[in-house]
């Protein structure tokens, strides 16, 4: 019964994406499962669903699943393909919310039986993908009891099915938007001098920008500064009066996070002095860096160890962003990822491709390790 939930499950979602905060049709197919099980539920934004089984303690814990999709057109040709032209669960995250439904089934089970001794919170978050939506749901909801911790799984096409992997301390980098726009004078070609080169301002930022990471970072230090797209000119045969960049950073550390801002603040001001144009420098905060908390971890890990997966500890940790790392403002977190690669069906693509695509089954381990984690916690209250 369990494994054909989880089908059920995963492909009805699998056909029905919709993008970060457009999660509509998601979240009620949630709360109708939810309904089913008997289980309370607080909606504290238009999308997501965070819902609770309580316990007979002062003590909590929570699990979290994302639940958008992306604006992909999926290539699988599978009879549950998405019915969305351009939207696609290509991030796992139909895995995500299925796990935890599938968990809250069982943890529903377990408290008939027994009562529990804590409080479980299921936070099924929206906009993971584009705007943050940990921040934005932690902004609107307040938990009736603090978790003790909270807890993420993620979907990892890149390792074989069954293997956990994490880390201590860092698990993902922050990822941080940056952007100029650089604004010079107009001339004609013949008249040049009479202009200011937007060109040129743009020409001595991206020399510069390309030097950051080797002269101002510690070499030991894994960042990126990312330079993603650029573009300067009206015509042929005139200065150009206006010039775009754009990029992206990714650090696992505050202080290097910074450091780059500053340099590229100093960068902006040389560059206005050379060439007498303007720029206007813009940050886009994005996600913090997720940083497993020892004790948290500890505790995953050490559930792992009870269940039939097999714990693999990263040596380095993932350079993309997640906005799981928002929990670290209200709880010790932990966060890793459930691989579900399988060669022999070809479920070999990566995240964020038009043709992941990944065996139901495995989806249970992923719910036998929360289970093994709420175990331990119960233990130890």
């Amino acid at each position: 019964m369990v494994e054909e939930y989880l089908v059920k499950t995963r492909r009805w979602l699998h056909q029905h994406p919709e993008l970060s905060l457009q999660e509509f049709e998601t979240t009620a197919f949630i709360k109708k499962e939810l309904d089913k099980m008997g289980v309370a539920y607080d909606t504290p934004l238009e999308t997501g669903v965070v819902a609770y089984i309580k316990g007979s303690g002062d003590k909590s814990i929570a699990f979290r699943a994302d639940i958008d999709a992306l604006p992909i057109h999926e290539e699988n040709e599978v009879e549950y393909r998405s019915q969305v032209d351009n939207v696609m669960h290509a991030c796992g995250h139909d895995g995500h919310i299925t796990m935890l439904l599938a968990f809250i089934q069982r943890v529903k089970e377990l408290s008939e039986k027994s009562p529990l001794k804590s409080t479980v919170y299921f936070i099924f978050q929206p906009a993971e993908e584009t705007y943050g939506g940990a921040n934005i749901l932690l902004n609107q909801y307040q938990f009736d009891m603090t978790p003790s911790f909270v807890f993420g799984l993620h979907m990892m096409p890149d390792e074989n099915e069954g293997i956990i992997l994490s880390k201590p301390g860092p698990i993902t980098a922050s990822a941080t938007e940056y952007r100029f726009f650089i604004n010079g004078l107009s001339a004609h070609v013949a008249n040049k001098e009479q202009g200011y080169s937007a060109g040129e301002a743009l020409l001595t930022v991206l020399n510069q920008l390309s030097q950051l990471q080797h002269y101002h970072l510690a070499g030991l230090h894994q960042n990126i500064i990312h330079i993603g797209s650029f573009k300067s000119g009206e015509a042929i045969n005139t200065v150009p009066s206006k010039a775009y960049l754009e990029g992206t950073i990714r650090t696992y550390s505050q202080d290097d996070l910074d450091i780059v801002k500053e340099q590229m603040t100093r960068i902006k001001e040389a560059s206005e002095l050379l060439t007498n144009c303007s720029i206007e420098l813009v940050f886009s905060e994005g996600y913090p860096s997720t940083i497993n908390d020892p004790v948290a971890y500890e505790l995953m890990k050490k559930a792992s160890m009870e269940t039939s997966l097999t714990w693999i500890e990263k040596d380095e940790p993932y350079l993309f962003g997640e906005d799981f790392s928002f929990y670290q403002q209200i709880a010790p977190t932990s966060f890793a990822f459930l691989g579900c690669r399988n060669e022999e069906k070809g479920y070999v693509t990566g995240l964020h491709t038009s043709t992941l695509n990944f065996d139901e089954r495995v989806l249970a381990k992923g719910v036998e390790l929360y289970e093994s984690i709420l175990t331990q916690f119960e233990e130890c209250l």
